[in-house]
């Protein structure tokens, strides 16, 4: 083998090198999601608030409604925002495909879970489960934040990830009243909606 032929060979592995070091980086772009889901369901777990203090009268269906609204309207927000994401070259990188898979996951994970709640409740009329629900989505929240954190080798991203961990501990502490709804509120300020403005602004700089 020549000179000219090493030269060209290692060339070539820098090439493939430098593409496989590429797909890992970038912004993460699931901001506007996290941003949408803390918005939408933190007033949905407002709401319930109101109406389990009874500051709110309304139908005894009225939660279920509640929820069903919040679901239909995020799905909505969700569409026009893959769509946006499927636009920008950065989502094909290996971590975003990764985080996105996770979240994707969790997603129909915490959905599945709900409707599995939700036939409980209607086959024993025992609706007190539905209190379990806020710990699954804590949970499920600190999972996919542990892998965004490890695909993006973004320390932050961990520690997001054991918060929401913790916070599944302390909606737990609250479960059986109606503080659960406002701690459930408070925790999705903080491990869904500030964390995603920060993707988001971080995205924004990246694009520059």
């Amino acid at each position: 083998m020549t000179n000219t032929d090493l030269n060209t060979v290692r060339d070539d592995i820098s090439y493939v090198r430098g593409l496989a070091e590429a797909g890992g980086k970038g912004p993460l772009l699931g901001g506007p999601v996290l941003i949408a889901a803390a918005i939408i369901f933190g007033a949905a777990n407002f709401g319930q608030y109101l109406l389990g203090t009874g500051a709110i009268s309304a139908d005894p269906y009225a939660p279920l409604w509640l929820w069903i609204g919040a679901g239909v309207l995020f799905a909505i927000a969700l569409t026009l925002i893959i769509r946006r994401m499927d636009a920008n070259g950065a989502a094909r990188t290996t971590a975003n495909q990764a985080v996105g898979a996770a979240w994707s996951g969790v997603g129909f994970g915490i959905f599945a879970v709900w409707l599995g709640l939700m036939a409980v409740g209607f086959s024993t009329g025992q609706w007190q489960i539905m209190v379990a629900m806020p710990i699954v989505v804590a949970a499920a929240y600190g999972t996919a934040w542990m892998v965004a954190g490890a695909m993006s080798k973004q320390r932050w991203l961990t520690g997001v990830g054991l918060l929401s961990y913790a916070g599944a501990v302390l909606v737990g502490l609250t479960a059986g009243t109606a503080m659960l709804y406002l701690v459930f509120t408070a925790f999705l300020i903080a491990c869904a909606l500030i964390p995603g403005i920060i993707l988001t602004r971080m995205a924004a700089k990246g694009a520059r």
